[in-house]
């Protein structure tokens, strides 16, 4: 039903046959004038007035066309510059009142929302401040396909940002190229039941994809110079072909005699400067060095900037049920669904999305830079075992990344940052996560310099594989809970501080914590078992662990044999010492620590080339040198003690290495049955000065025959049975009070 009025028209009054004909719009005074009088009621009159009676809008306002519904505009002939104002889509309120301004015969095609088809091939264009709703299309709810919609909306550069009312259901998979443009869904639930198709192995078909566009540039070259670590500023053939502000997808060759896939640089780059001729900078600071003759490619790109998307809860689409370990083929990959997917991006977000059900990433990206990722969730996807599916968020090949109070439930990632750098995840936390999944990884793509912050969830860095190189380094963690922590590969400059691993019956009892002795430093930690090992000796800075508390299980491998570097433990509690091994070659230090376990633990062996015991307590501990090598035992300022009847505190086994002990200001406490000291094997050039035995046994006397040293001097032994060689060119036994 559709009215003309005007300021003088009579409403009782007939129109004429021609008055279509004769109505004009004047102008932006009289749409707003039209609007307003609608506001104030016009739209009531609207809704009940005959199709041949016009309707006053205002007073003042001339030539504005009312109708009840798009349909009955699409019956008018639209005049250039004609203003029409809309009481609804289909009826009156159902999409608000809508304005349009006739464009006479138009090229713009017609899309049942913001261009509507009038008679005469004439058009009716929208008039929005930027902001259009689905309802514009007719989109009431989920029983109608929205793509169409969608695809009008994206599109169209008037519009700005594109806002949900209703639920909604999208059957396509869309690929966009706009920028600047905010999607917001009102917090309702979006399914995508009859989707079409994915194709093989793609977590870009998303149902909005935004991607930028390749510009078809490419610059190959070899490195001129050497490219240090940490620096912006990197050489090329011709800085001209670098214009300032441009983007680059940057990657070097792969590392040599490495995986198929290992490279250390692959991000998403702007050129900030041309330096000189031969010399660019770039907006990032390189994480790894790069020698002369490598090789970099760069494809210049131009990218999709200022997205927005927001407020919605998402159902992914069936079937849900298939293989439960990730075997393959999987068909759900190509029938399954996911929301959002960004590529060649900056300055794209994603905030307050909840999803279930879903098969790819919830939120996906590969060269990203500048980002956030705020309040998202995921539960519930069908596999957490297929590789790349069930995660919440991927970062492939991203830059300046923000992910934070996001949560994941029964999922395999909550976020994964792969071949990234300098990113933050924050307030982030992970349940179900022993179901096969771990909340937070990074891929071991040479990611560097993220942070983890105040989040809980198993936690898995560098693992996926040697086809990417398992490295990583600046990986620092702080305030985080979970039952299983593994770092383990070649992970340089690990920070850990105030992260608990606690046992869980139906994940890991052991709570499992793994790292690389390759300048790792743990500071306020807990958790059961603690293995170190070394894949790597990139770092320049010492493997510390502080102020940490261990509950080893038995016959742990504390240090592992790689190890080469040394490994300081300070202020620590280590407790279940019981058969514990420290195989590597390089020194250990237990600087004052609590060492302690069962009574009736064996012994534990250290095989370390240098191993120091300063300050601290053993206690029940017998701790036992493997001479698998030449070693240095240094104890001092020791308390120890057993409540043991057998054994020894300190010994060393048969091996062939040469030990030297140096024990010094030693307080030690055993039953009569046990010993203090038993070096009854081997070459041995002990040092034993300063300190007092109670109870117990001293056996040395087997220890120290040909080649063999011993200075024993200024010691107390109470009530202690004590064998000792003969004094000698190669005994020095001194200034010792014995009190029976």
């Amino acid at each position: 039903m559709t009215h003309t009025a005007s300021a003088v028209a009579d409403p009782h009054t007939p129109s004429d046959d021609d008055a279509r004909a004769r109505v004009r719009s004047t102008g932006r005074r009289a749409l707003i004038a039209g609007l307003g009088a609608a506001a104030l009621g016009a739209a009531g009159s609207i809704a009940g007035a005959s199709a041949a009676h016009a309707s006053p809008v205002g007073a003042g306002t001339k030539n504005v066309t009312i109708a009840k519904s798009v349909s009955d505009l699409s019956g008018l002939r639209a005049r250039e510059g004609e203003v029409a104002v809309v009481a609804g889509y289909r009826v009156p309120g159902d999409a608000g009142l809508l304005a349009y301004v006739g464009a006479g015969e138009s090229d713009a095609a017609a899309n049942g929302g913001t261009v509507i088809a009038g008679r005469a091939g004439t058009k009716w264009l929208l008039q929005h401040d930027g902001t259009v709703d689905f309802r514009v299309f007719g989109i009431m709810g989920a029983d109608t396909p929205a793509d169409d919609a969608l695809d009008a909306m994206v599109v169209d550069p008037r519009i700005m940002r594109i806002q949900g009312s209703t639920d909604l259901l999208f059957q396509r998979r869309h690929r966009f190229t706009r920028s600047h443009l905010e999607i917001d869904f009102g917090g309702h639930l979006i399914t995508t039941d009859g989707i079409e198709e994915n194709t093989h192995d793609n977590p870009f078909g998303a149902v909005m994809f935004f991607s930028g566009v390749s510009l078809d540039v490419v610059v190959e070259h070899e490195l001129a110079e050497a490219w240090p670590e940490l620096t912006d500023a990197v050489a090329v053939p011709d800085a001209t072909k670098f214009p300032v502000d441009t983007w680059w997808a940057l990657q070097c060759d792969s590392v040599a005699g490495g995986g198929a896939d290992e490279r250390e640089i692959q991000r998403f780059v702007q050129v900030t400067q041309q330096i000189d001729g031969q010399h660019i900078r770039i907006n990032y600071l390189n994480g790894w060095p790069l020698d002369k003759g490598r090789r970099l490619t760069w494809r210049q790109m131009d990218p999709v900037a200022g997205v927005r998307i927001s407020d919605m809860r998402f159902l992914g689409a069936g079937p849900f049920d298939g293989p439960s370990d990730g075997s393959l083929p999987d068909s759900r990959e190509r029938t399954g669904s996911h929301p959002i997917a960004f590529e060649y991006a900056i300055h794209c977000d994603v905030a307050d999305v909840h999803a279930s059900r879903t098969w790819w990433p919830v939120v996906m990206r590969r060269w990203n830079t500048h980002f956030s990722t705020e309040r998202c969730s995921i539960e519930n996807p069908p596999t957490v075992f297929y590789g790349g599916a069930g995660y919440l968020t991927q970062q492939i090949y991203s830059l300046y990344g923000r992910v934070s109070d996001c949560t994941s439930s029964n999922a395999r990632h909550l976020n994964d940052l792969t071949a990234s750098a300098y990113c933050i995840v924050e307030n982030c936390h992970g349940d179900g996560d022993d179901q096969g999944g771990n909340p937070f990884t990074t891929h071991g793509q040479y990611e560097h310099d993220l942070t983890f912050i105040g989040c809980s969830g198993l936690m898995d860095i560098a693992n996926s594989g040697a086809q990417w190189g398992t490295s990583a380094k600046r990986i620092t963690v702080r305030d985080h809970v979970c039952s299983w922590f593994v770092a383990g590969t070649k992970i340089s400059d690990l920070t850990l501080e105030n992260v608990r691993v606690i046992g869980r019956s139906t994940f890991d009892p052991q709570a499992t914590m793994t790292v690389n002795a390759d300048g790792a430093q743990l500071r306020g930690c807990t958790a059961g078992l603690l293995a170190i090992g070394q894949r790597s000796a990139r770092s320049s800075r010492p493997t510390t662990i502080e102020d940490c508390t261990f509950a080893l299980p038995k016959d742990q491998v504390l240090i592992q044999t790689p190890v080469t570097a040394p490994v300081s433990f300070v202020r620590c509690t280590i407790t279940g010492i019981d058969g514990m091994k420290a195989r590597g070659a390089g020194p250990v230090e237990f600087l004052d620590c609590r060492l302690s376990g069962p009574a009736t633990g064996a012994p534990a062996e250290l095989g370390a080339s240098r191993v120091a015991i300063r300050g601290g307590s053993v206690r029940d501990v017998l701790l036992t040198a493997t001479a698998v090598r030449d070693q240095i035992i240094v104890v001092e300022g020791v308390e120890l003690g057993t409540d043991r009847d057998a054994g020894a505190l300190l010994s060393r086994a048969a091996g062939a290495g040469v030990v030297t002990w140096r024990l010094s200001g030693v307080s030690s406490t055993a039953e009569k049955g046990a010993a203090h000291l038993d070096v009854s094997a081997g070459v041995n050039h002990a040092r034993i000065t300063g300190s007092q035995f109670v109870g117990g046994h001293l056996r040395l006397a087997g220890g120290f025959s040909e080649s063999s040293t011993l200075l024993y001097s200024d010691c107390v032994e109470r009530q202690v049975e004590a064998v000792l060689p003969e004094a000698g060119a190669r005994v020095l036994l001194a200034d010792v009070l014995k009190i029976a």
